[in-house]
């Protein structure tokens, strides 16, 4: 099973690389998954836009135990990101996409249908 470390501590990954465990996550363990190319072709540089999508991504999955529909992340990002927003931004952002890249970043556990 990978492991991710951060701060000195050991964080058990699945073979797609998201967090085992969603309350180890922080900030610090958001960049680590960002940059971990074991899982995404390329390292991905957070920037704020990235993070107004993460913070709602763990919101919401704090709040219904499951991350949110793609619609309505959308519909978030084009009210606090940007109003132009739509699926292909978000891909721009996540290049694996919303469930793979956004929630593994995010320290969700895999959502259900994510190949």
């Amino acid at each position: 099973m990978p492991e991710l470390e951060v701060k000195g501590k050991k964080l058990r990954l699945d073979e797609d690389g998201f967090l085992q465990d969603w309350e180890e996550w922080d900030e610090e363990v958001a960049e680590a998954l960002a940059k971990d190319t074991r899982f995404s072709p390329q390292p991905i540089e957070l920037t704020e836009e990235h993070w107004k999508i993460i913070r709602y991504l763990r919101d919401y999955f704090i709040k219904y135990g499951v991350a949110p529909p793609v619609r309505m992340l959308v519909k978030h990002c084009k009210k606090e990101v940007r109003p132009d927003c739509n699926l292909q931004y978000i891909y721009k952002l996540f290049p694996q996409g919303p469930a793979k890249d956004a929630c593994r970043i995010a320290g969700l556990p895999k959502p259900t249908g994510c190949v």
